[in-house]
């Protein structure tokens, strides 16, 4: 009788829908010269609070695959499902509703507005949501990322590495679902970008965000539980880093 229970409750118990599934995804491009095709197959699932590190060399197809898994672009074939959205399914304004809603950007190259201060770029994506109050949940995520003496500043009169922790507290102000990082360390010095790694780890596990990122560094991808392999767009491989569970 005590089997049958079990079963009933294992039944009955909704499967978890993962927070990224990603079927035989494909990106074409017309060139003069004729169709280039960029991406070709991709297919994997990315479960909730999963760290992921998309990998290859140059030209192999990673940031058109971040594009496409945060709907800032479309695919030529197969789909993207984020959090249960059928991002193809979607307008531009839906994929943007989504973003606002669910997802985080970190760039290689900050994307700070130049004309506003620390606070204002944090505070930013939440006064585009509608928050009644931006200006306190930025305060606090600032001075967490040790930036409470830079408030006021603006980019330019920031260091790299400070605005790539600007950068970092204006993707996680706005709690998202998913985290997605393009060569996080690419503009910053080996001991800068040490930091940074350090940073964003903390960041992301004290928040338990889904995390995929870009990079075409080795150590940074071994942070992270699974490792995605690209070449010449197709994935070729996939392995366990240091955050792998066990």
């Amino acid at each position: 009788m005590a089997d049958t229970t079990e079963l009933r409750a294992e039944v009955a118990q909704p499967k978890l829908r993962p927070a990224l599934q990603v079927d035989t995804l494909g990106k074409r491009v017309s060139l003069p010269s004729g169709e280039l095709t960029i991406l070709e197959g991709v297919g994997f699932e990315i479960g909730h609070g999963d760290t992921v590190a998309i990998v290859g060399a140059s030209g192999s197809g990673k940031s058109t695959l971040l594009s496409l898994l945060a709907g800032l672009d479309t695919p030529s074939d197969g789909s993207v499902v984020l959090d249960g959205e059928t991002l193809s399914a979607l307008d531009e304004d839906g994929r943007a509703r989504v973003r606002g809603e669910k997802v985080g950007f970190v760039f290689q190259s900050f994307q700070l507005l130049p004309s506003l201060t620390a606070l204002e770029n944090v505070m930013l994506p939440l006064e585009l949501r509608g928050d009644a109050d931006a200006e306190t949940p930025a305060r606090q995520i600032l001075e967490k990322v040790g930036l409470a003496e830079r408030l006021g500043h603006y980019p330019r009169q920031l260091s790299g590495g400070e605005q790539q922790r600007v950068a970092l507290a204006r993707a996680f102000v706005t709690r998202p679902s998913l985290l997605f990082a393009d060569e996080p360390t690419g503009n910053l010095d080996t001991h800068t970008g040490q930091a940074i790694i350090e940073l964003l780890f903390a960041l992301n596990a004290e928040a338990g965000t889904t995390l995929v990122l870009v990079t075409h560094d080795e150590h940074l991808a071994e942070r992270c539980g699974r490792l995605l392999r690209l070449d010449s767009g197709r994935l070729v491989g996939e392995g366990r880093g240091e955050g792998a569970v066990a």
